[in-house]
C-alpha cells in the first residue's frame, strides 16, 4: 500500500512542468529523477539491495549506447547509426586501466552479442564492471532498436555506502499523465526490495535535470 497519495505525486508532476515552462529553453530534453532518501539502514552491516522495474514507458531519453558486437550486430549498429566496437578493438586496449575507464566514461550503457560477452573480463578486466556498465546481452535474435528502448525504459535501484539514490523516472519529453505512472511504478517497486518497507524510507522527491526538487513524502 503506498503512503504518497495519487494527488500529491500528480501536483509535484504538474509543479515540475510548470517550471520548466517557466524557464528558457534547454538544448535537450531533461530528464525527471526520483530522489530516496533512506533511514534505519546500515550499508556496512545490512545486505545491499538491488532490483530492476521496466516501466510503460522510457525514462532515460539522452543514453549514449555503445555496441560489443559480433560482425552482424555490429553491422546493424553501423545501419541504424549506433557506436560500436569490435573484439579487435577491445584487445587494443590490452586492459589498460586508464583506457578501459576512459571508455566507460564515453558511454552509459553498453549492449554486447554473447560471443563477446563471454571474453569481456579478459580481454578488458574488472574496469566496466567497476564502473557499473558491465554490458547487457544482446541476443542474437533481439531487435537492436527494441533492446534500447528496453534499456531506455528500466529503472535499477542499487543500494551501495550511502542511504541517498536518484534514478531516472521520466521525462519532460512525456506527458504529465506518463511520468506519474512511472513514479508510481517506481516508488511501490522499491519499497518491495526494502527490509522495512514504508520504514525504511525517509524522504522522496522528484525534480528534473535543471529545475528544484519537489517533496512527495
Amino acid at each position: 500500500m503506498s503512503k504518497v497519495s495519487s494527488e500529491t505525486i500528480r501536483k509535484a508532476v504538474h509543479d515540475v512542468f510548470v517550471q520548466s515552462k517557466g524557464e528558457r529553453k534547454r538544448q535537450f530534453v531533461e530528464t525527471i529523477e526520483l530522489q530516496v532518501g533512506l533511514k534505519n539502514y546500515d550499508p556496512q552491516k545490512d545486505k545491499r539491495f538491488s532490483g530492476a522495474i521496466k516501466l510503460p514507458v522510457e525514462c532515460k531519453p539522452r543514453l549514449k549506447f555503445c555496441i560489443l558486437g559480433d560482425q552482424i550486430h555490429n553491422d546493424q549498429a553501423e545501419k541504424h547509426g549506433i557506436e560500436f566496437k569490435d573484439v579487435e578493438a577491445l584487445k587494443k586496449l590490452n586492459k589498460n586501466k586508464k583506457l578501459v575507464k576512459k571508455l566507460a566514461q564515453q558511454y552509459d550503457t553498453f549492449l554486447a552479442s554473447e560471443t563477446v560477452l563471454r571474453q569481456i573480463p579478459r580481454i578488458l578486466g574488472p574496469g566496466l564492471n567497476k564502473a557499473g556498465k558491465f554490458p547487457t546481452l544482446l541476443g542474437a535474435n533481439e531487435d537492436m532498436l527494441e533492446k534500447m528502448a528496453s534499456v531506455k525504459a528500466t529503472v535499477k535501484f542499487q543500494l551501495k555506502k550511502v542511504l541517498c539514490l536518484g534514478v531516472a523516472v521520466g521525462h519532460l519529453g512525456l506527458t504529465e499523465d506518463q511520468v506519474i505512472t512511472n513514479v508510481t511504478l517506481s516508488i511501490n517497486f522499491l519499497v518491495t526490495l526494502l527490509k522495512k518497507n514504508w520504514q525504511n524510507v525517509k524522504s522522496l522527491y522528484i525534480k528534473s535535470t535543471m529545475g528544484k526538487p519537489y517533496r512527495i513524502y
